[in-house]
């Protein structure tokens, strides 16, 4: 080997919590209580609450690999023991309070947490389970008023007894820091084990210019909820840049929301489809309401956003959407829709295309899609076929050996997204593999339907389906939710479908919802829709 190489420095968790109290002692930590009242930390609080958290574990007998569980929402407690965890060599566990307890049985069974960190409102969801985790041997209750809980350890006590001088360990970055389990909507959840290494890189993609691009002025706001896929890096991101971190709570309404940002000057916020549907729904009837003349960004992910709230956004309320695509598998940032250089000669309604789709592969993160017999595809953006992605913070296996048939020979994952890639290696879903409708050997893309129908003026949301048909086996089913005081008939809808599609691409039968069902994670549950309409066109 070559003398005079770079130094091998351990890429951890370590050093964000390090670097958050030595260089934003004073950037803060800002949070809403279950009464709405708004709480602050400075990041030096963070960081000495975080050893006091690491100290009280580690008297309670955590030790290096032992899984540490939280079921909590966003605030300021759920961020010392993302820092707490695995800076002190221990595995956070992030459970998803959105999930049936029968799921959440198996998760923390599977994962065999030894200490649940729980909100004490969520109490009553975590009784549920509890008793079906054999490992556990501790429960430590954060109470939302201060008020002390009536079973289990209290969260502030236990921190009180403690100095916040924990000395914290050197640490392998390969070693595990955080585990995240998928949301199980075929067959039982799986996890996924994120290394100390994996989350270094991966935050060096959030505060990247061409990724997130979050930087020390900003103030960041995860709608995200923390138990799903690590709030997405936004959390890690802005302890890194010395970025103010505002969490909102259980206060997930557009209202809340949008009065958070307001109050807080929020630069950048993150979040599902279905949140921002709500909020352009409320700017759009009270548009001088709430001033977000702070918000720069805001970044979309988790499903696929319709280009008609990109452009309503900002053609409407000045505001700037940034499209996104990654899964629990990807730590979750796998692609961003920002507009290349070469693109910058594209008319509105061309660059509009462009940051509707999922956007192009970040920074060391390779992608390519495949037919059913595993034919890589050419990029000319009209073949479908199954997205595969790899890269330093992609799994490589799921936590326990589960799921091996989604992990190829030659090292690539195999997502279940449906898409295409153009020529500039913009990536665009057109399905999950899951959802895709086959009708007479054609596939026909549900997304590019809801998308379409998302534009109507009288549609909020709009989730298409397969439908069983005798004749052609699948046929597409629309189900819409219309705005308030709006409708439209099917004929209006089809009409506005027919010019941009084939006719064998049109719904064969319309539902109209109040809402439509969602998964724990805010994604359209498609199946719950088959399973209850999906017999519809064979019926007499």
């Amino acid at each position: 080997m070559l003398e005079g190489l770079m130094m091998d420095y351990p890429l951890t968790v370590t050093h964000f919590l390090e670097r958050a109290g030595r260089q934003f002692p004073n950037a803060q930590v800002v949070w809403r209580r279950a009464d709405k009242s708004v709480h602050r930390h400075r990041f030096t609080d963070l960081v000495r609450r975080s050893a006091q958290l690491a100290q009280a574990l580690a008297r309670l007998g955590v030790k290096p690999t032992d899984r540490v569980a939280t079921l909590c929402w966003n605030h300021a407690a759920h961020v010392e023991a993302y820092l707490a965890v695995p800076c002190m060599g221990a595995v956070l566990h992030t459970l998803n309070l959105r999930l049936h307890p029968d799921e959440l049985a198996f998760i923390a069974r599977h994962a065999e947490d030894k200490v649940v960190i729980v909100d004490r409102s969520l109490l009553p969801l975590f009784n549920k389970f509890r008793a079906r985790i054999p490992t556990l041997e501790h429960v430590i209750v954060v109470s939302e008023d201060g008020a002390a809980p009536d079973e289990g350890l209290d969260y502030e006590a236990l921190l009180a007894q403690e100095r916040g001088d924990f000395a914290w360990p050197p640490l392998d970055e390969r070693s595990a820091a955080m585990l995240c389990y998928t949301s199980g909507t075929t067959g039982n959840p799986k996890g996924v084990l994120y290394s100390h290494r994996s989350i270094a890189l991966h935050t060096l993609l959030v505060n990247a210019a061409d990724g997130l691009g979050i930087g020390a002025r900003d103030v960041v706001l995860p709608v995200v909820p923390m138990f799903h896929a690590m709030a997405w890096g936004l959390v890690h991101g802005a302890l890194a840049a010395g970025a103010d971190l505002v969490l909102p709570g259980p206060h997930l309404d557009p209202e809340s929301l949008l009065s958070l940002m307001e109050q807080e000057k929020v630069t950048f916020a993150g979040g599902v489809p279905t949140i921002w549907l709500g909020i352009l729904a409320a700017l759009d009837q009270a548009p001088q309401r709430f001033n977000l003349s702070s918000l720069k960004e805001m970044v979309i992910g988790g499903a696929a956003a319709p280009p008609s709230l990109i452009d309503g956004f900002k053609k409407r309320h000045g505001l700037t959407v940034l499209h996104a695509w990654g899964m629990t598998e990807t730590n979750p940032l796998g692609t961003v829709a920002r507009v290349k250089k070469s693109l910058g000669h594209l008319d509105d309604p061309g660059q509009l295309k462009v940051r509707a789709t999922q956007g192009y592969a970040a920074c060391f993160v390779e992608t390519r899609h495949v037919n059913d017999q595993g034919t890589v595809l050419a990029w000319d953006g009209e073949t479908m076929g199954e997205l595969e992605v790899r890269g330093p913070w992609v799994a490589k296996a799921y936590f326990g050996g589960d799921g091996k048939d989604r992990f190829t020979s030659d090292g690539w994952f195999k997502t279940g997204d449906v898409v295409t890639i153009d020529r500039d290696g913009y990536v665009a879903i057109t399905d999950r593999s899951k959802d895709v409708i086959k009708s007479g050997g054609e596939w026909i893309s549900s997304v590019a339907l809801e998308n379409a129908l998302m534009s109507h003026p009288a549609i909020l949301e709009a989730a298409v389906f397969a439908g069983r048909d005798p004749k052609w086996d699948e046929r597409p089913i629309a189900a819409v939710v219309f705005k308030k005081g709006q409708t439209a008939t099917e004929a209006e809808l089809r009409a506005h479908l027919e010019p941009h599609f084939a006719r064998f691409w049109m719904p064969a039968a319309w539902v109209t919802l109040e809402q439509i069902p969602r998964t724990s994670t805010g994604k359209f549950l498609k199946s719950a829709l088959r399973q209850k309409y999906g017999d519809m066109l064979s019926q007499p």
